[in-house]
């Protein structure tokens, strides 16, 4: 918020806000300067524009890196076949990851399966949280919850004592020790912002450029990471993956 109204203060031409609490602190501080969101999962939800993919009439607009969430389902069951349950440990406070929620609740329904839920307020809590699904689930996902990425080493170090294979929303987590994740290309989700950004700087008004969703996906998985999760990872999975972790 301080940061916010500082850049308002300094009468920016543009303010880039990445992730939902900045973007959301840019917009309550200025009706005036345009506002460029980047990586925000929800963009609606979270009442920066009203609807994804049209002008917003207002200052802002922004790419929303928002995944379509029955590709997770599919990589879930490539990484541990017969998945029956799935583990989600989230941030109540964080809408994103409540949105994020209610998307798996349904596509896992349409499928027989079911979500078990954990969560973790703060991010002392994702141990223990994460602890709390031991046993009750076959796999646990991860969203882009700030939570839960500040802590995410955490995570992975029940996820091996238990044997419980993690897979994450975004690329970077599998460096981190999940199993797999087919992710936004955060770089990509950044250029794409600064094409807006570039257009808004070129004399647009925010309000007429319609905020998108990036397009685009890559897969990356962490073969070490998977042995230690008890699950090896199948040669056509690994073969699909643009990056491996080694």
């Amino acid at each position: 918020g301080q940061i916010a109204r500082k850049f308002v203060g300094d009468k920016t031409d543009v303010i880039v806000a990445i992730a939902t609490p900045s973007a959301q602190a840019a917009v309550a501080a200025t009706k005036n300067i345009p506002v460029v969101f980047a990586a925000v999962t929800d963009p609606v939800a979270a009442k920066l524009v009203k609807e994804l993919g049209a002008p917003s009439g207002t200052n802002v607009t922004g790419v929303s890196d928002r995944l379509p969430i029955a590709p997770q389902i599919d990589l879930l069951l490539k990484v541990k076949p017969g998945t029956k349950r799935v583990g989600y440990v989230y941030s109540p406070g964080e809408v994103n990851s409540v949105v994020v929620l209610k998307e798996l609740k349904a596509e896992l329904a349409k499928r027989g399966m079911t979500v078990v839920e954990a969560a973790a307020p703060r991010t002392v809590d994702i141990p223990s949280a994460t602890k709390s699904l031991v046993g009750k689930v076959d796999v646990v996902y991860t969203s882009m919850d700030n939570n839960v990425v500040s802590a995410y080493e955490a995570m992975v170090r029940v996820a091996q004592e238990a044997k419980l294979p993690l897979v994450a929303s975004d690329t970077e987590s599998v460096s981190r020790g999940a199993v797999a994740a087919l992710g936004m290309d955060s770089y990509q989700v950044g250029r794409q912002a600064g094409k807006l950004v570039d257009r808004v700087l070129k004399g647009e008004k925010p309000g007429a450029i319609a905020s998108e969703s990036a397009h685009k996906f890559s897969l990356a998985v962490n073969p070490g990471a998977a042995k230690k999760q008890g699950v090896p990872l199948s040669d056509a999975l690994l073969k699909q993956a643009a990056e491996v972790v080694k």
